[in-house]
Order: structure tokens, then sequence, then C-alpha cells
């Protein structure tokens, strides 16, 4: 069943019908594509949400066969230097494609890694090669590309995957794989993965390492986030005002679960909203959750920050802001 193989290559999509949860995006896509022409594009979006994917799949509709000839991919977050503009893109861009299709396609994977100084010669280099060549560029915030670069591509944003999108791809694979799933592990797949098509593919694939037989308990041995009913037991104890035994047990599950401060906040934001206290002090306590976490994104102590929050907590439960 389980091959030396990354389930995410295995299983990425190679049709735009089989490409999940940007319905919307593909149509339009496909109606560019099946005219045999396409402008510059700007695949904008959370990972895990196909941009790659579907890159590809333009390319490989474009060429058939010799896809490889006519298609440079660069990942901008590992050559993100203007030689890379002046050097690799300009000699690809400047030569003509071997298929019938009067272009070939360029592909920079996560632009928004690129200095401002690349970005300016990329602008150049789409401008002066326009007739020969055609770029894809993906980014995870749009806002990081130049706005004549923007200008200049159609722009298509990419949203988080639906549970049933997710759904969907997973039980595909737990098809060929010949895997046990039950809705238990559907769902906690899919909390874990937020969205990101990637992420619960490969937590799938970690999963089934262990066992055929995919339960919500062993898909949560394998996903590093802390368990919901344990942040509750922690925000329970500190809003009845027991902070010692709060603390406690957040130590407990940080050196047990081997947890960083941020996947605890992360696990304490979603608790918040399941409390029964006041709305008011839910929108408070969200708000004090956040500034925590900008602190420990700086530098500061995991568990003295965790500590201040549980604190909050503690007075927010005797009413005190």
């Amino acid at each position: 069943m389980l091959e030396s193989t990354i389930w995410t290559e295995k299983y990425r999509p190679t049709t735009f019908e089989e490409l999940v949860g940007q319905d919307e995006i593909v149509k339009r896509i496909k109606n560019l594509v099946n005219g045999m022409n396409i402008p510059h594009l700007l695949f904008s979006g959370p990972a895990g949400t196909g941009k790659s994917s579907l890159a590809l799949i333009i390319v490989k509709q474009l060429f058939g066969e010799n896809w490889k000839d006519n298609y440079l991919e660069l990942n901008a977050s590992d050559e993100r230097g203007i030689d890379v503009v002046r050097q690799k893109v300009k000699d690809f861009a400047r030569t003509k494609a071997l298929q019938s299709v009067p272009f070939k396609v360029i592909f920079l994977d996560e632009a928004d890694a690129l200095t401002r100084e690349a970005q300016q010669a990329l602008r150049r280099t789409m401008e002066n090669f326009t007739n020969t060549c055609r770029f894809i560029l993906s980014c995870n915030y749009s806002s990081k590309i130049l706005d004549p670069i923007q200008s200049r591509c159609a722009i298509f944003r990419f949203k988080l995957l639906e549970k049933k999108d997710i759904d969907k791809r997973v039980k595909l694979i737990s098809e060929k794989e010949k895997l046990l799933l039950d809705e238990e592990a559907l769902t906690v797949l899919y909390e874990a993965s937020e969205g990101d098509c990637r992420r619960v593919i490969n937590l799938l694939q970690s999963t089934a390492s262990i066992s055929p037989n995919i339960t919500k308990d062993l898909v949560n041995t394998i996903v590093s986030s802390a368990k919901p009913k344990d942040i509750k037991i922690v925000l329970e104890y500190a809003l009845s005002g027991d902070f010692l035994n709060s603390r406690e047990k957040l130590l407990e599950i940080m050196l047990k679960e081997g947890l960083s401060g941020q996947d605890i906040i992360k696990s304490i934001q979603k608790e918040v909203w399941n409390l029964q206290i006041e709305p008011e002090i839910k929108v408070k306590l969200t708000e004090k959750t956040g500034e925590i976490e900008f602190r420990l994104v700086e530098g500061s102590d995991e568990f003295v920050q965790l500590e201040s929050l549980l604190a909050s907590f503690v007075l927010a439960g005797q009413g005190k802001s």
C-alpha cells in the first residue's frame, strides 16, 4: 500500500476537473486556454489551494507531451535577486516556442519573495518579450507585488478550500490507497489543515504509515496541536480563578505534546469561542490572545507570555478587565 512517494506529488491534479474548490477560477482559465492564448497571470492566495497545480495544468493543456520544452519554473524564494531575471528568465523568454502555440510560459512561484529590484527588472522583461513568452506569477500576498506588474496581469485570487472540497480529495486518495476513514477523522484532518490541501494530504500519508485504519485518535497523534478538550480544561481552570492548576495543566500539555507557544495560542484562540461566557468577554480575550501572539513572534519568553494570558482569563472570570 505505502510506496516511497510523496502523495502531494503523486496525487497532484492533472486536469481542470481534478482541481477542487476553485470552480470559478478554473472556468475562466479553461476558456482562455481553449482559445490557445493567455495573458500574463497572477495567482494570489494561501498555500495549498491549487496555484502551482493550475499553472502546470495550463502548460500541459497548451503544449501537450512537449510541455517541458516550453516551460520554465523558478521558485522566487530560493532565487530572489535581479540576476535571476536578467539571466535565466531573459535567456528563456527571448527564444520562440517549439509548438504551434506562439509563446513559452515562465512560472515564478512565490513571486512575492522577489526583491524590489528584481521585480522592476521583471516588469521590463514582461513588456519586451510579450510576443514570445507569458508569465504566471504565484504569491501568497499580492500586496507585495509591485503595482506595475499587477496591472500587466490578469489577477486570480484563490480561496481556502472548504471541508467538502478537502473531503472529496481525501476520499479519492483513500480509495486508491485502500484506507479506512471515519467521519470524525475527516473532520480532524480538515481542522488541522485549515483549508490547505497539501497539508491535509501530508497528514493523511503520515497517519497511513502507522495504520490503514484512520481514526480520530490516530490523526490527533500526528497533528502537532493541542487537543481541544485539554485546552478547554486549562481555560476553565483559569476562568474559575484557579490560576495554579491552569498553569500546571498548560505546562503539562506543552511538555507532553512538545508544542510551541504559537501552537498553544492558535488552540486557545479557537477554544475561546466555545466557552460559556459573555460575547463581550470573548471579544476582549481574543484581543488579548492576539497581543500575546504578537509578543511571541517578536521573541518574548513563551511560558511567561502564556502565564500572562492565563492571568487575563482569571481576571475575566472574576469580572475584572
